[in-house]
This record gives C-alpha cells, structure tokens and sequence, in this order.
C-alpha cells in the first residue's frame, strides 16, 4: 500500500497511483513558473485554473487547486490583483504574515470537519462554552477544500435520493401494470365463461347452422356423427370445442378444446382471443370418436384459481371424496367418471427411463395396460378404492405444480357411466 502514495494521499489501484504522479509532475512544473510568492503571478495563475487551463485526475490536484485558490484569496483580501508584484524586501514578510492568517482559518475548519466526519456532531450546531446555547454553523465557516467535499457529499445523498425514488416509483408502476393485466383478464375470462355457460343447452342461436360432422379416416372409412343439442350453438361459434368439463361445487366448468398442436390453447381462450389464462384443452393425439385407452386433458394452474388453479385440492382425501365424480362430455355424448389415482409427476427428458403419464393414451395389451395402473397406483397420495381393468375408459386432468421443477399434479378417473 505504501507504494501507492503521492503527495500524502494514498491510492487503492495502480492507475490511480500513475494518474496521482502526472499530477504531481505537473505541478511541480507550474510552480517552477510561478513565484508563489508574487501576488499577481497567485491570482492570475488561480484565473486561468478557474478558466480550466490546467487540469488534474486526482486528489493530489484537486489539494493544490484548493492551495491556490486560499493564496489568492488572501492576496486579494490584503488589496492585490494580477498586475500586483512585492519588492523583494516584503517578500517574506508578507509571507510570514499571510501564513499567520490562514493558520487559524484552518485549524478551526479541521476542527469542525473532523466532528463532521467522526459523526459524533452534526454540522447544523455546535455547543458553546458555557453549553447553554447553541449556535448555527453555515457553509461559509469552512475552507474551500471542505465545502466542496460538503457540496460533493450532498449532492451524492440527493441523487441517490432521487434515483431511489425514480427506481421504487417505476416498480410500482410495473407491478400495479401486472394485477391490473392479470385481474383484466382474470375478470373477462370469467365472465365470457360464464357467457358461454349460458350458451350451453340453448339452440336458438343454432338453428340453420349444420350440427353434423363427417369425419374421414381413411378412404374406405367415413363416420358422420352429430353433436348433442346443448353444444350444437357452441360448436357453430368455435369448431374446435371438442367437449366440456365439469366438477360440481367447483369453478371448474369450462369447455375443453382440441386443435392439432398443444400450444395454441395454452394462451388463447374459445373465442380464440388472447388470454394469459389459456384454456382447457385436448391433447392433440387423443380420439373421442375411436376412443383412446385415456384421455388426457391440460390446464393452466391460474392463482386466481381460473382453469385447473384448484385441481391440486385434490391432494385432500377428504376433499377427494366431497368430490369424486367428474363430468366430461364430448361433443357426440355424455360421460361421467369417477377419481381413482390422485398424484405427482413432473416432464421427463427422453431418455429417462421412466412412467410417463403424458405419454400413456392406448395400453396395446392387457399387460401394458395393468402395468400402467401399477405406477399409478404406487405414484398415488393414497388410495381412493377405485380400481380399473382393461377396457375401461380413463380420462386424465393434467396441470402445473411447483413443488419442483417441470412439476405436474395429476388426476385420474375411471368411467362410470
């Protein structure tokens, strides 16, 4: 650390240090050309400071900076000026007594500054002799060097102040522009849900519209179907609707959609608008017309407890059993199931060797098929009693869950009826 010394300051980096040197090399170049102690040379070697001819890095110029402007200060208070010049025999009389002066001046400032910085007095006051009073100090009571340290110091705190306030203001702004995006659609998701409620059963609106569906398979293969009355004005107003899903003494009560990729619904609602909270959907390799062992369903795990952001109350048994049946319809025909396997799982990577119920749609096999309901069984929170054999129809809800990463919570339902 020694090593990083100049001029009595000290200096933490290298640079610093070099930087701290050109300024001593320049200084003592200026006073080679500057009798300090000839009054006109002080003040006009001070004016063309002021006007910014020489300029420092460090502390050690801003020290001779503050040297100079307190020698022309005091020449100029003792009537000097530029074109000032001492006869050789005042010279260090006038020294001696310039010296005089500024002693006391400093002291005293060193003083006052050192309770200042000690932080064992403020600034504002000190106490008098007899300690009955208290009398104000102002900035003009300290020498130059020390106002502007005061000034620099204020002048950080009020900028600080002022970034900490823009910082907190522009927070809140972002985070009250969140609830108000989130509760907006928050709010319209319900009430258009609650519309489409409404729609469920009327067929007023789809009188003329055609409610039967032909479906091509293959070429030999060609099954028309007909929608049940009470989605017939749903369908004809979004031909992705595939069902509809239900829970009773729950807000779970949302059509269910299906289109040929799992993404567009995750963040589109039926009327195909923009909507954070997505919708209910179908996974896109499931069948209702040549029905898959299981059927899987996916939904957003909404904290406003929009979509399925109250299956996971399920991890309750006794909640389980309040509510046991689920009621999921395809648009062709009706369907209720009851809860067999209530668990957690999480997205695998490929190569993990591993049950996947995301990936468990048909069971080719009697065995496949039991081998599945075995890992289910064993991933289970607890046992329900309800059991299922092959050629039972499954239907799967499927939602996020942050008790780890890439978490899933998972609800299972045999068929009943």
């Amino acid at each position: 650390m020694e090593g990083f010394e100049v001029a009595g300051r000290r200096f933490r980096t290298e640079a610093d240090y070099k930087a701290a040197l050109r300024d001593q090399a320049k200084i003592k170049e200026i006073k080679t050309q500057v009798n300090m102690e000839q009054p006109g040379e002080v003040i006009t070697l001070y004016t063309e400071m002021q006007a910014g001819k020489y300029r420092f890095e460090t502390t050690v110029g801003n020290d001779f900076d503050d040297e100079i402007y307190e020698l022309a200060q005091e020449y100029r208070r003792q009537g000097y000026d530029q074109n000032s010049k001492l006869p050789a025999g005042k010279k260090k009389s006038l020294k001696n007594k310039k010296k005089e002066k500024r002693q006391p001046e400093q002291s005293s400032a060193k003083k006052v500054s050192g309770k200042s910085i000690s932080g064992q007095n403020k600034v504002s006051a000190k106490k008098n002799t007899d300690n009955d009073s208290n009398t104000s100090i102002s900035l003009e009571n300290f020498d130059k060097r020390m106002q502007k340290e005061i000034l620099h110091e204020l002048r950080k705190r009020e900028n600080r102040r002022k970034l900490t306030v823009i910082l907190c203001s522009l927070v809140a702004v972002v985070c009250f522009g969140y609830f108000g995006v989130y509760y907006y659609f928050s709010d319209r998701t319900q009430m258009d849900y609650e519309n489409l409620a409404q729609l469920k059963g009327n067929t007023t609106l789809a009188a003329g519209a055609s409610t039967g569906v032909t479906i091509h398979y293959t070429e030999e293969e060609e099954i028309e179907l007909k929608v049940l009355e009470e989605y017939q004005t749903l369908y004809s107003k979004n031909r992705s609707l595939i069902g509809w899903l239900k829970i009773d003494d729950t807000n779970i009560d949302y059509p269910v959609m299906q289109t040929t990729n799992n993404e567009y619904y995750l963040d589109h609602n039926y009327s195909q608008e923009y909507d954070r909270n997505g919708s209910l959907f179908l996974d896109k390799d499931c069948d209702v017309v040549h029905r898959n062992t299981n059927l899987i369903i996916y939904g957003h795990h909404m904290k406003s407890g929009k979509m399925f952001g109250n299956l996971n109350k399920y991890s309750s048994e006794d909640y389980c059993r309040s509510h046991s049946t689920i009621q999921f319809d395809t648009i062709y025909e009706k369907g209720t199931y009851e809860v067999m396997y209530v668990f957690r799982s999480r997205i695998y990577n490929e190569d993990e060797v591993v049950f996947k119920y995301y990936q468990f749609l048909d069971a080719a096999s009697e065995k496949e098929f039991n081998s599945n309901m075995q890992e289910m069984a064993e991933l289970s929170l607890y046992d329900t009693g309800v059991t299922a054999s092959y050629g039972d129809e499954l239907l799967t809800l499927s939602t996020c869950d942050n008790s780890e990463e890439d978490g899933r919570f998972v609800v299972v339902a045999k068929r009943v009826l």
